[in-house]
């Protein structure tokens, strides 16, 4: 697996220095701001209203009524255009904060002052205008704004009882308003600091996360395992680069159908989900995108419940079987030296004595039919023992670069002339200028040999005997592999027999009597360990396909 690159998240833009001495981060300095010019707007607004719904008498600004109406028009534009300038974050932190505070430590004093003094209850919005903004800066600076409002609050009476419009027994609420002021200023600082905290904590908690989902992410898509993730209405919400290759789709398919991609998928999924997974096969399969890749699928429920999301995990059939196969080569290599050893000599020896009975003079018709018979069967078995003991030797593999255009050539006459059939009987078709393919040639030629031969003993129907064998290479469209087929016309195979053609000893009707049933499976045991697959595929109207994928060639080993 390559190495991890996942990036971290940012917290944030770089910010002002002067915006760093505040109490909290400057991202809910903003936040507290605009939060309290959009109360200072709207505070603007319900005094205006109430200033002139009731007039007679007026509840406040009946002191100095144009002084009221002018300030509170004033407050109320103030806040207004000063919205574009939060929204924007200028100039500063610092910059709003001062000037916010003391247009809100102006106006509200002047609209008290015009609205009878302190009695109003006007100046008390002061206490939410100084605490908000207190909370954004550490205790200096917070007491400074609650100083300044509480010296307003006390200048505006004291301006009041020179005016006669209040005596000076009036000033207690004045004096208990500008401690409110500052005790709400000096109060303000250790609840900053809990904000700053949770506002940091919050933070690291949310760069962690993105962190770690990114980390996830990273990691399911380039698990060498193949990883679906659907939710509960089977639209896909993840899936790694190996999953796509085996569905032939992107992996950037977030939010698409499964059914979209792969019905029969989908299809088994509604199965798993229904509970009907002892009713259908242990281990269903779907076919890959490559149309020769067999896939098991299997279900993983995410939380509780059929309707759960789930995890579809993609699993190559082929692996499994490769090491069950390598398992049976295995004890199939230790029989077939038992074999050479134990039946070739006692074989060849009753072939010897067959031969020299033949010989004899005495032996009648009926005799002779028998010696015949015995030189027939020693010589099945021991071509039997030569096939076993090449699938022991199927692992010494030369492989080399070969143009298939040129080498079909070259094999088709030298089968025509070994087989005595005129040239025509085998045509050889290229469907490009040069197909390379990767594979050990002498493994080639005996399996493209045996089903040549196949196709020209079985595949030729008893009613066409001058049919022809077609040897095509080209490449397949779906993912540009190399193929080569060995096509005929013949009656084909039964679809009753067509899964076990490439067991071992199988033989079907016409091979009964004789074939050893070890061709096919020594075709595409040597196909395989060129990394290629032999399947086969009936011929529409009539006849037989032998198809030969070749490895990759993008993907050729040094």
């Amino acid at each position: 697996m390559p190495a991890a690159h996942v990036s971290t998240v940012k917290t944030e833009a770089p910010i002002d220095a002067r915006e760093t001495r505040s109490a909290v981060a400057p991202e809910f300095a903003w936040r507290v701001l605009r939060l309290v010019n959009i109360f200072r707007t709207l505070a603007a607004v319900f005094l205006m209203a109430m200033f002139l719904v009731n007039q007679d008498p007026r509840l406040i600004g009946n002191a100095h009524p144009d002084l009221f109406f002018v300030t509170a028009l004033a407050y109320f534009v103030c806040g207004a255009l000063n919205d574009f300038a939060v929204t924007q974050r200028w100039p500063s932190v610092m910059g709003q904060s001062i000037g916010q505070a003391v247009v809100d430590t102006a106006a509200l004093t002047v609209l008290a002052h015009a609205s009878g003094g302190i009695e109003s209850g006007i100046a008390n919005l002061l206490i939410v205008s100084i605490g908000a903004i207190s909370l954004i800066w550490a205790r200096p600076r917070a007491v400074m704004f609650g100083a300044m409002a509480a010296i307003a609050i006390v200048f505006e009476r004291y301006l009041s009882i020179l005016q006669g419009t209040a005596t000076l027994a009036d000033s207690t609420p004045a004096g208990v308003l500008g401690g409110i002021l500052l005790f709400i200023s000096v109060a303000a600082h250790p609840l900053a600091r809990r904000i700053q905290e949770s506002e940091n904590l919050a933070r690291q908690r949310g760069i962690d996360l993105a962190n770690l989902g990114q980390l996830n992410d990273y990691i399911i898509r380039n698990l060498r395992e193949s990883i679906v993730v659907v939710d509960g209405d089977d639209r896909v919400r993840l899936m790694n680069d190996a999953a796509a290759k085996y569905l032939g789709t992107d992996r950037d398919q977030r939010g698409v159908s499964l059914g979209s991609i792969s019905p029969r998928l989908l299809e088994l999924a509604a199965a798993w989900r229904r509970g009907e997974r002892g009713e259908t096969p242990s281990s269903p399969s779907i076919l890959a995108a490559d149309g020769i890749t067999v896939i098991n699928p299997y279900f993983a429920p995410i939380g509780e419940g059929q309707s759960a999301a789930l995890i579809i995990f993609l699993e190559d059939a082929s692996a499994l079987a490769e090491r069950v196969q390598q398992s049976k080569l295995a004890a199939l290599g230790r029989l077939s030296a038992s074999i050479a050893h134990e039946i070739r000599n006692p074989v060849g020896a009753m072939s010897h004595a067959g031969q020299l009975l033949s010989e004899s003079e005495a032996l009648g018709k009926q005799d002779h039919k028998l010696t015949e018979i015995i030189e027939t069967n020693a010589r099945r078995v021991s071509t039997i023992i030569d096939n076993v003991l090449q699938l022991s030797r199927r692992d010494n593999t030369s492989p080399e670069r070969i143009d298939l255009v040129p080498w079909i050539e070259t094999f088709a006459n030298e089968f025509t002339t070994t087989a005595q059939i005129p040239r025509d009987r085998l045509m050889a078709v290229g469907t490009a200028s040069s197909v390379e393919v990767q594979v050990d040639p002498s493994h080639l030629h005996q399996v493209v040999w045996n089903l040549s031969e196949n196709a020209l003993r079985y595949g030729m129907a008893m009613d066409n005997p001058d049919g022809t064998i077609e040897l095509v290479c080209g490449r397949r469209l779906a993912n540009d592999r190399p193929f080569l087929e060995i096509r005929d016309r013949g009656p084909g195979i039964p679809d009753a027999t067509r899964d076990r053609i490439f067991e071992p000893f199988f033989r079907g009707a016409a091979a009964e009597r004789s074939g050893s049933g070890l061709g096919l499976f020594i075709s595409r045991e040597l196909c395989e360990c060129n990394r290629a697959v032999l399947v086969y595929e009936p011929r529409a109207e009539g006849g037989s396909i032998f198809r030969i994928i070749f490895a990759d060639p993008q993907r050729w080993e040094p």
